[in-house]
């Protein structure tokens, strides 16, 4: 099996597979300490300049500041924000930050030929909700559910990959893996033709752990499946681990160019496409500043 990248394999080698799922025989962050580190940091810092935190935030320092001496600032501060909030909500700033995300990697075309895998990407559903209702919670982006079930029918000698755990800061046993794989039989995909990880907790662990447990041979293909926005990232990661996919974006959340400068009149609309934007800038530049990817935005391989 090809080495990974010695910059972002800092995983042991120790895994059993047990049933599907696959396992680490010790616990994965016993010896460096800079993945704990970067997930935390990503589930506070990262979470606390997304656009919407950041103008709450704005927001209580504006009136915390009217109360005191420096009204005036407090006044300016809000002023700030209420035009930001607009922006954000009403304006095409979601759309300019997407349209390079989401355009960046073409459907896929079947002419390369038949793929001997298929990696889906977790992101789906709510853990915490199913896990309350017992019962699978598909809350966005479930285009990355319907896509492989499609691929599985056209292609059923491709072996079906799951990767997700919990991304929570707080681990839970609730995993995505074990409310996706319902919904992935119901939809007309065997359960004998899933293969299970459910210990990743972001895209860096699922391309690490997904590739120690199918090991891909040379030659063969493998399709990655997640949505439009976030495949730029993802494929630089799959990459950087040594792990060569084809990008099958789905669950895109604008048009195309023509949306580039649409204004709406739904501000939740606006500020859901902004903040899912900024989110996967922030990303993709503190994973190109940690080294798991080699580019700040990577695209289609060169032929």
């Amino acid at each position: 099996m090809p080495g990974l990248d010695p910059a972002i394999d800092p995983l042991p080698r120790r895994f059993l597979k047990t049933g599907g799922p696959v396992k680490p025989a010790c616990h994965r962050h016993d010896h460096f300490s800079e993945a704990p580190l970067f997930f935390v940091l990503s589930k506070t810092l990262g979470a606390a300049v997304l656009p919407i935190n950041l103008l709450v935030e704005l927001g209580i320092i504006s009136v915390v500041l009217m109360a005191t001496r420096f009204a005036g600032l407090g006044r300016k501060v809000a002023a700030t924000t209420l035009v930001l909030l607009a922006l954000a909500a009403f304006s095409p700033l979601g759309n300019l930050l997407l349209y390079p995300l989401e355009s960046r990697f073409p459907p896929w075309n079947p002419a390369r030929g038949t793929p001997d895998g298929i990696i889906v990407l977790g992101g789906s559903v709510d853990t915490e909700l199913s896990a309350a209702h017992h019962t699978p919670v598909v809350s966005h982006g479930a285009d990355r559910l319907f896509a492989p079930a499609d691929l599985a029918r056209r292609y059923p000698n491709a072996r079906i990959v799951f990767t997700g755990g919990s991304a929570n800061l707080v681990s839970t046993d609730a995993r995505e893996a074990d409310y996706s794989v319902p919904v992935l039989e119901s939809i007309g995909i065997p359960k004998e033709r899933l293969i299970v990880e459910r210990d990743s907790r972001n895209t860096y662990e699922n391309a690490i752990f997904t590739k120690r447990l199918v090991a891909p041979k040379p030659g063969e293909h493998w399709l990655l499946v997640t949505s439009a926005y976030h495949m730029p990232r993802s494929m630089g990661i799959f990459r950087k681990a040594g792990f060569d996919v084809e990008a099958y974006p789905v669950d895109w959340r604008m048009g195309g160019r023509d949306d580039l400068f649409s204004f709406t009149n739904i501000g939740a609309d606006g500020l859901g496409r902004t903040d899912v934007a900024v989110r996967e800038w922030i990303g993709l530049l503190a994973y190109r500043l940690m080294g798991r990817t080699s580019e700040l935005l990577p695209g289609p391989a060169k032929d």
